[in-house]
């Protein structure tokens, strides 16, 4: 391997100067405090298969053989695979997410080019002591999948967050068990609160459009964040709407909440925003401004008015909770409005307090 512990650290192996699939064996002098651990017999994903032990100049970096090597093991080894024939496990070795072969090599290029999606193979992981942030982060999203049976569900990208959940899974648990007088399993608790909790909060983040706010950030990450704050520390965050409304400050008032409501029904993060456009145009065009106002999206009413200003339009707007009312009617007048053809300037006016009567119909 090129530099074996860059991968155990976190970046990313490249092939230099060579059509083949990555090596284990290259500087292997120079693993250091590695504990090797033995899964047993998996299903592995053959996307995840980037390498070889041994074997890596014969197959290219598409674990196609290469000419020097035998086509006809080869062809011999995917016809049985073709016809269903048996064939024993490979045997992989494992760092991090990524694996190589120590044996079976043919069989995981036969499996490629049939275009197989996994393979079963006899997986021993290695993983590494060194005390970085990459390996720490892997080793606690490994116990944190081995503890609550939610494999591959949470991804996080902070040192420490899921320590946090599983005592937020702990507590959930006690709960659990208070409410029906019997013990829960933590893995049955951590499935509840995945279901009744986690998924929840996260539909409500991402239809809020949190994350475009956060992009080297997860959804995980963000329920993290929320949830620690709402729900842990208690802290008078802001958030720019009735967020006691939305997010009660009791994680299981929050669930028995989310459990009297189906998923489309999940409230989202965003409030509408009412604010009135005083516009003044070249007098001529004045019909064709009105229709081309009248279709935009978020404009509900257009008057024609006298004075210095031309037309009144009503806009309804909806906002996330970060935005300010300001930012959005800003942007919006700015990017919509504004770029008609005819308009000379405009006024805005945010209303702070409304009172609406329902319109009289005979």
């Amino acid at each position: 391997m090129i530099d074996f512990f860059k991968r155990l650290l976190g970046t990313r192996l490249i092939n230099q100067g060579g059509d083949h699939v990555s090596s284990f064996n290259e500087q292997q002098a120079q693993e250091e405090d590695v504990e090797f651990i033995d899964h047993g017999i998996r299903t592995i994903a053959l996307e995840n298969i980037i390498g070889s032990v041994g074997k890596y100049h014969d197959f290219d970096s598409r674990f196609r053989p290469k000419r020097h090597v035998s086509g006809k093991r080869f062809k011999e080894i995917k016809r049985t695979m073709r016809e269903g024939g048996a064939l024993p496990p490979i045997t992989l070795y494992q760092i991090r997410n990524e694996y190589y072969v120590v044996d079976g090599n043919h069989r995981v290029a036969s499996a490629k080019e049939l275009g197989w999606t996994d393979i079963q193979a006899k997986v021993v992981e290695l993983l590494s002591g060194k005390n970085t942030m990459e390996n720490l982060l892997y080793i606690e999203r490994k116990n944190f999948y081995k503890a609550t049976g939610l494999i591959g569900k949470i991804d996080l990208t902070e040192v420490g967050k899921y320590k946090f959940l599983k005592k937020q899974i702990q507590k959930h648990q006690v709960y659990l068990a208070g409410v029906s007088g019997r013990d829960c399993d933590l893995k049955k608790a951590a499935k509840d609160w995945y279901n009744t909790i986690f998924t929840p909060m996260t539909a409500i983040i991402a239809s809020g459009g949190l994350n475009k706010y956060f992009p080297k950030r997860t959804i995980s990450d963000l329920y993290a964040y929320i949830s620690f704050n709402r729900w842990d520390r208690s802290a008078n965050c802001r958030y720019g709407i009735g967020i006691d409304q939305l997010i009660p400050k009791n994680m299981e008032a929050f669930r028995k909440q989310m459990l009297e409501k189906k998923t489309p029904d999940y409230p989202e993060m965003k409030r509408n925003v009412t604010a009135f456009v005083l516009i003044n145009i070249d007098t001529t065009t004045q019909s064709q401004v009105a229709e081309k106002l009248f279709v935009l999206d978020g404009i509900q009413e257009v008057h024609s008015v006298h004075g210095i200003y031309d037309i009144l339009v009503k806009m309804v707007l909806k906002r996330d909770f970060l935005t300010s009312d300001a930012e959005t009617i800003a942007e919006y007048v700015d990017r919509n409005i504004r770029r008609i053809e005819g308009i000379n300037r405009t006024h805005t006016i945010i209303p702070g307090m409304s009172k609406v009567k329902d319109v009289f119909t005979p």
